[in-house]
């Protein structure tokens, strides 16, 4: 599948990944095609739900979770953000989901 990706400048680029492809996968593909660290990537996919604008953190922390359970499709534009240096590691111990209120 492809999916479109939009940097903080606005800049998008294209991504193709198989259709069994993991959070991991993409990162890897767009750490290689843009040069920016894998480890530092967080993607927020953007979706629509029930007619309401609606993100999701994609995190890749549990191991096989696929783009599909996250409800990545062919065509799917997703956020990709950098995390700022730290001195050590972080653990996200929570889910992101958020709508706009209509």
């Amino acid at each position: 599948m492809k999916v479109v990706v939009e940097n903080l400048t606005g800049t998008l680029f294209y991504v193709q990944v198989g259709n069994e492809a993991t959070v991991a996968d993409l990162k890897r593909e767009i750490e290689a095609q843009q040069k920016l660290p894998y480890d530092r990537l967080t993607l927020i996919l953007d979706t629509d739900s029930d007619n309401r604008h609606c993100s999701r953190l994609m995190n890749d922390d549990v191991d096989g979770v696929l783009l599909v359970d996250y409800g990545v499709r062919d065509g799917s534009h997703m956020y990709v953000f950098l995390n700022p240096l730290d001195d050590g590691p972080i653990n996200h111990l929570f889910e992101l989901n958020w709508c706009d209120s209509q």
